[in-house]
């Protein structure tokens, strides 16, 4: 696939590979991101769940660390953006906002499973961007922190919001007002990450290695079951079960249905037509 941005490069794991790597890319700046990764990352979250070719997406960072937060000089161009009418200047913000939250949920529209593969420091808008992953994953030198009421700010881009269902409300509510730093050990303890490897090429690897798993399994279901969880997550029971049962009234009766079982009574190995 072409790369064509300035803040993140796909590359693609091998030439026959289903898993597709999304890198962000600024690493003289510890992935620190810019306004410029928010008009990126929704476009090419949608050319690589509207690409055939590609089954799961591995989210990772390149050089020493994940993402170290928001750029500062992002920040600082919000935080003086008060010319005007107070009124104006706050219906523009709110707008900024939800542009950002946007990008960020791109993530949960997306089709394909995103993984996160985090090393290093994942800081702030991190924290936003993986709980927003589908599953997360991270190395032993990985450290987190929900950094952003040290910097006067509330966080406004997901992870008040996601962090509650994946850690706890209480864990969440004491992690969001310390902003203390924690390491990959306790996220995993938290169960925000759900393995911790030795190292960086360990995690890539062994992230892959679950990445293509997935890959190979029948791609309605796979997409049905991210579908379904991101849907019953914020609905109660009743309205989860309805939910898959029309959604499996219009997907269940597929070639991959039929390839499925048919492969499990030869015992052979299932092909899938991509999506």
């Amino acid at each position: 696939m072409e790369d064509k941005y300035e803040t993140l490069k796909i590359v693609q794991e091998s030439p026959n590979s289903g898993v597709f790597n999304l890198i962000i890319n600024r690493p003289s700046v510890s992935n620190a991101l810019s306004i410029d990764f928010f008009h990126e990352f929704p476009k090419a979250l949608s050319a690589l769940d509207q690409n055939p070719a590609a089954t799961v997406i591995v989210l990772s960072g390149s050089g020493n660390h994940f993402c170290g937060g928001i750029d500062l000089k992002s920040l600082a161009a919000i935080a003086n953006d008060n010319s005007g009418d107070r009124g104006r200047t706050g219906e523009r913000l709110r707008r900024h906002i939800k542009f950002l939250q946007d990008a960020i949920t791109a993530m949960e529209r997306c089709r394909k499973p995103v993984l996160a593969a985090i090393h290093g420091a994942c800081i702030g808008l991190g924290i936003n961007i993986v709980t927003a992953c589908d599953i997360r994953y991270c190395s032993k030198d990985a450290f987190f922190s929900v950094k952003e009421v040290d910097m006067g700010i509330t966080a406004d881009v997901g992870a008040l919001q996601r962090l509650p269902g994946i850690v706890g409300f209480g864990n969440a509510m004491e992690l969001s007002l310390t902003a203390r730093r924690f390491s990959g050990e306790e996220a995993k303890n938290l169960g925000l990450v759900s393995q911790v490897f030795g190292s960086r090429e360990e995690l890539m690897k062994g992230v892959c290695t679950v990445a293509e798993g997935i890959g190979e399994k029948p791609p309605l279901a796979v997409v049905g079951t991210k579908a379904v969880l991101i849907r019953s997550r914020d609905v109660n029971v009743e309205q989860g079960l309805d939910y898959v049962a029309t959604w499996n009234s219009s997907m269940l009766l597929s070639e991959d249905l039929t390839e499925a079982i048919s492969a499990q009574k030869h015992k052979r190995k299932p092909s899938y037509s991509k999506l």
